[in-house]
């Protein structure tokens, strides 16, 4: 299969999987950090959870044979390890090694899928926010003086959060008078890590 292995490189905000779409690749994540989200029926979107490095995707749409069921987007540059869906169905389908390691990393994301749903049900807003704002920063940005700006619309993340935009403007401020964030003009910047680390515990990692 060494043969086969292609190095692929997705930038900041290209999709490496587009919801309902045919996928051609199998990917293992090898640098850096992707988002999954739904697409729900009223055309919003909602925020599943976060691939980092030795995470398999494309494993549900092989073994289904299904179009992609949700969209990957690269957070930061990301590089992965690519073998073309053919040669898998070619080489690989019938191979009991693959397929167990294809069967734990199905039961892992069934796992995290049911969490997933706990985190939007029962947690409130400000912890999801803290815990999203962590995982989207990358170390360089955690290593400046600004401490993590999230250049994101805030219209996205609330749907992505699946809250209504005054909700996310309300915790907004509460974090700010708590100086553990800041705004600057669209962006949030994090004062405080330590702080907002505490407030979102390993939600979205």
């Amino acid at each position: 299969m060494t043969t086969h292995m292609e190095i692929h490189i997705f930038e900041k905000g290209e999709l490496v999987y587009r919801s309902n779409e045919e996928i051609e690749y199998f990917y293992f994540l090898v640098k850096g950090k992707c988002k999954v989200y739904t697409l729900l029926q009223n055309g919003k979107s909602l925020l599943l959870r976060f691939y980092n490095p030795l995470m398999v995707m494309g494993d549900l749409e092989f073994i289904s044979e299904s179009t992609a069921n949700c969209n990957v987007e690269a957070v930061h540059s990301c590089t992965f390890i690519g073998i073309s869906l053919d040669v898998i169905r070619k080489y690989a389908k019938d191979d009991a090694i693959f397929l167990r390691h294809i069967c734990k990393s199905l039961s892992e994301k069934l796992a995290t899928s049911a969490v997933s749903n706990s985190i939007n049900l029962l947690y409130p807003l400000e912890n999801r926010l803290a815990s999203y704002m962590l995982a989207i920063s990358s170390e360089e940005d955690l290593s400046t003086s600004l401490k993590g700006i999230v250049a994101e619309r805030f219209t996205e993340i609330a749907e992505l959060l699946g809250t209504s935009y005054r909700h996310l403007l309300r915790i907004i401020n509460k974090l700010c008078d708590q100086k553990i964030i800041a705004r600057n003009g669209n962006s949030l910047v994090i004062l405080d890590y330590e702080r907002l680390e505490n407030l979102a515990g390993d939600l979205y990692q």
